[in-house]
């Protein structure tokens, strides 16, 4: 990205990765380029439906997390899942299918995904949640 293609922002974490720039037309003229060196010299393919260009306003989806320039809030698929998630460990707990430690287990992983975000609130309903 750095050396061949010059891009100038550039973050990438594991297989994921966003390039900023304020020209639409480079962004879509880099994604062939990348596309055509992860082909050749990986034999990876870049999936075409997460593929996006957006404007500042809308922030940068990356890692379960929205940035935008001055705060950063959780995915809103991402808190579903977490929902969704919490309320069948909250039923397994209560037919003690899990343990208490598994649990506390769980509900410390949830609040550690919220410390990287503006999600005071939600963390307060994530607690309401799981002291039913």
């Amino acid at each position: 990205m750095k050396r061949n293609l010059k891009v100038k922002f550039y973050i990438r974490y594991c297989d994921d990765f966003v390039i900023l720039s304020e020209s639409k037309n480079y962004l879509e003229n880099v994604i062939p380029q990348i596309s055509n060196f992860l082909n050749s010299a990986l034999k990876l393919y870049l999936h075409p439906n997460k593929i996006t260009i957006r404007k500042y306003h809308q922030g940068i989806d990356f890692l379960g997390y929205v940035s935008f320039p001055r705060h950063r809030s959780l995915r809103t698929k991402t808190k579903h899942r977490m929902f969704k998630k919490m309320q069948n460990k909250v039923t397994d707990f209560k037919k003690e299918k899990i343990s208490k430690k598994s649990f506390n287990q769980t509900l410390q992983s949830y609040l550690g995904i919220l410390m990287h975000c503006n999600g005071y609130k939600l963390k307060q309903k994530v607690l309401e949640f799981f002291v039913e």
